[in-house]
């Protein structure tokens, strides 16, 4: 399956994505990365997927929480989500000109269904491509922490795919890792195992350079405990 891309959005917003295993962090560095665009004047959005939207709400429930279901019904169910979310969500914000963050999109279908399910990586993203007529982040943030550590990091009960093994969760990290060896102007791979201000300063610091943003000092890095 192929499908032709659109790796900028054609208006002025801003479309940052972040990916990674259970556990790596990521609702603390969207938390923190949302502070620090709305402190340089910036409107922000921040979705997630997949439950981003109340349609999205069932699928989440299904998906995660549901029966065992087929690989491809699960990739299938991903793509939905992700279509409405895109449609609804990420497409007016960036419209409007305001900075997209969403928790999870296209690399997180190739790495858990492509890699973590054994599914073609190649068919996995081109029914997501399909989905979002094409739309890429213009940055995607990579919190990469061992599997071990970061399914150790959940303090709740663990769901479908968070309970899928040790294995699955290694599968699905080396396919993150081939993914942003693979896409390096958009992808970039931060270690998730330093402290939470440590690893903002590098998501900071990651996002300004791909998007070649002039910083103003007072807004370069927020304070997790200010």
């Amino acid at each position: 399956m192929t499908f032709s891309t659109t790796p900028r959005a054609s208006s002025s917003g801003i479309f940052v994505s972040f990916e990674g295993g259970d556990g790596a962090g990521k609702s603390t560095q969207i938390s923190l990365l949302a502070d620090w665009f709305t402190r340089a004047g910036h409107e922000v959005v921040v979705g997630h997927e997949p439950g981003g939207t109340e349609m999205g709400q069932t699928l989440r429930q299904l998906v995660l929480h549901g029966e065992d279901m087929s690989p491809r019904t699960e990739a299938l169910l991903y793509a939905a989500d992700r279509a409405h979310h895109a449609s609804t969500v990420i497409r007016p914000a960036l419209e409007r000109g305001a900075v997209m963050i969403t928790d999870r999109y296209l690399d997180s279908s190739v790495a858990y269904q492509g890699g973590g399910r054994d599914l073609s990586a190649d068919d996995v993203e081109g029914l997501s491509l399909w989905a979002t007529q094409g739309l890429l982040p213009h940055v995607t943030i990579l919190l990469d922490l061992d599997p071990v550590v970061g399914v150790g990091r959940v303090g709740r009960s663990l769901d479908r795919l968070e309970s899928a093994g040790a294995e699955f969760h290694e599968r699905t990290r080396q396919a993150y890792l081939g993914r942003a060896a693979a896409h390096p102007d958009r992808i970039v791979v931060v270690d998730a195992a330093g402290s939470v201000e440590e690893v903002h300063a590098k998501v900071v610091a990651a996002v300004a350079e791909r998007l070649a943003l002039d910083v103003p000092a007072s807004v370069a890095v927020v304070d997790p405990g200010a």
